[in-house]
């Protein structure tokens, strides 16, 4: 294979106009064509059913006329705290065509973490699957600006909360959209850091332009006739919704989304059932799936042509399955949400190297630097930084706005006009990165990132506890657990009653997958002098006993 990259990257152009907007160009364009599909849904009972983007649209427009009549207005934030479904895509549309902010929220997320951030963003509407109405209703009380709650699954006439049929169906399905420009606010989507609270990340229309290249590249050009897309990825996140819902739907071709449960045969099925020839899936997902079904296309008939991977390494163990098992190599991807798909591969373009990060995607100005934002040579360790000018020193669309309300946060992400990304790094000749770490105490677990910060003050709010530190441990199937190192307070002795009663009490009000799996008491932390944890020395003390064990 010829190494087409410097080529392609050496003349990629973005091309940015002033008026954009998501809904525009991932619904509305596509909805002149009445049966285009856009979504074939599952959930895990067996139902099943397809939507056509002229579907979505109607539905929009009839959520954009409810939100107006209920006072929601441009700039305003809506949450969205639902599953993968049809009602979300429709109410990502609806909010975007209002010019209004759209905030999604995960499912899994308990009362604590949904009532910080409906407060945080002053969401004054939140659009909500049944099965989390009793987490909103908990914490509603304390979110003053929270103004109306719409309940999609909820059977009913109506009334307070809006069930969501009962409330669309008294509006028309014409809308006229509300004209934005591509710098304007579309996303509000909340990171968990090292330090303090989480933050939200603003992000603008054209940062979905930002997305494409990379995007287009890691699943071999799409689209191509007949591709499908598929990911387990939460439509919530970063992963789900700019790495698979929205891009696909740029492309106005049909995506799957499920309601349930990961599970590998699960997966293999819906792939072989749909004919999904693109799909986005985490290393600890392909892992599930080369154990459960080591022969997946002796069982499974298979259309796969592209495999996209991120949030840790996909290791070499997963890389050579993928491409003798599924008979595809994987795209591996690096990227955050305030500025994602920077980093990757596309191997039918260029080799992909098994365990690199893959080189910067066109259109976006990547290097390796120091402390003094300077670029460090070839084998060195800096951080991995994007610059806010490509090559040609235009603006790349790729970035956030800013972090909502907190300046020193956005001043702080930005060296100059580099913005950093926390993630340390080395560069080789040919400007493949190799991941080296984190330069901070933030870690993903089973493709989750984790921000020890929220989790050690849920764990403090127990009587029990008088200091915690959170810390990731070397786990062979999911990269990292959450391990928890607890200071008791005088009084209290450790048990395994007591573990499961702080395991229960963070996943009660975290997400499932922020709770401790494993918590070890200990009489004191290690502290700087200054008083603060030292986070770096338990998780060195945990890469050393993961290391004698192996």
């Amino acid at each position: 294979m010829r190494d087409q990259y410097r080529a392609l990257y050496d003349n990629f152009r973005w091309h940015v106009p002033r008026d954009f907007n998501i809904a525009e160009v991932c619904c509305r364009r596509w909805s002149q064509e009445t049966t285009r599909i856009a979504l074939h849904y599952e959930d895990e009972s067996g139902a099943h059913s397809s939507f056509t983007y002229a579907a979505l649209q109607a539905d929009a427009n009839r959520l954009s006329n409810a939100l107006q009549s209920l006072g929601v207005r441009r700039g305003e934030r809506a949450a969205i705290v639902l599953p993968q479904r049809p009602e979300t895509a429709i109410a990502h549309m609806a909010v975007y065509q209002m010019g209004a902010v759209a905030m999604p929220l995960s499912l899994l997320f308990g009362p604590d973490a949904l009532e910080y951030r409906l407060q945080d963003s002053e969401a004054v509407v939140a659009i909500v699957d049944a099965t989390a109405v009793a987490s909103i209703d908990e914490v509603q009380a304390r979110c003053p600006d929270l103004r109306d709650l719409i309940v999609v699954g909820k059977t009913g006439a109506g009334g307070l909360p809006h069930e969501w049929s009962t409330l669309l169906t008294g509006h028309s399905d014409f809308f006229a959209p509300v004209p934005t420009f591509a710098d304007d606010a579309a996303l509000l989507i909340y990171t968990s850091g090292t330090t303090g609270p989480p933050k939200g990340a603003l992000m603008p229309h054209r940062a979905l332009i930002g997305n494409l290249p990379g995007f287009v590249a890691s699943h071999n050009w799409f689209p191509q006739a007949g591709d499908v897309f598929w990911s387990p990825a939460d439509w919530a996140w970063t992963g789900g919704l700019m790495d698979a819902l929205l891009p696909t739907m740029y492309f106005g071709f049909p995506i799957v989304g499920y309601r349930g449960r990961f599970g590998a045969e699960r997966a293999f099925e819906l792939m072989q059932r749909h004919g999904v020839t693109n799909a986005f899936l985490f290393p600890t997902a392909l892992k599930m799936m080369m154990k459960a079904v080591p022969e997946p296309r002796a069982k499974y008939q298979l259309k796969l042509r592209s495999l996209m991977s991120a949030g840790e390494a996909v290791g070499e163990t997963v890389f050579d399955w993928c491409r003798d098992a599924l008979g595809v190599t994987v795209n591996e991807m690096f990227g955050q949400t305030e500025m994602n798909y920077i980093v990757g591969n596309s191997h039918q373009k260029w080799v992909a190297r098994a365990g690199s990060m893959g080189r910067p995607y066109p259109g976006h100005r990547v290097a390796v630097i120091d402390e003094n934002a300077n670029a460090v040579p070839p084998g060195e360790v800096g951080e991995v930084a994007i610059h806010r000018r490509d090559i040609h020193d235009e603006s790349d669309p790729v970035f956030f706005l800013e972090y909502w309300r907190n300046a020193s946060a956005t001043r702080n992400k930005f060296s100059g006009d580099w913005c950093r990304t926390g993630d340390l790094a080395s560069a080789d000749d040919d400007g493949y990165l190799w991941y080296q770490g984190r330069a901070d105490d933030m870690f993903k677990a089973a493709g989750y990132r984790i921000g020890p910060s929220e989790i050690e003050n849920c764990l403090v709010k127990h009587p029990a506890v008088a200091n915690a530190a959170v810390v990731p441990k070397p786990d062979a199937e999911r990269g990292a657990l959450v391990k928890a190192f607890v200071v008791l307070t005088a009084g209290y002795a450790a048990s395994a009653a007591l573990i499961e009663e702080l395991q229960l009490h963070v996943r009660g009000k975290l997400a499932p997958y922020e709770y401790p799996k494993e918590i070890e008491f200990i009489e004191e932390l290690p502290m700087t002098t200054t008083g603060k944890v030292q986070r770096r020395v338990l998780r060195e003390m945990e890469q050393r006993r993961a290391s004698k064990t192996a």
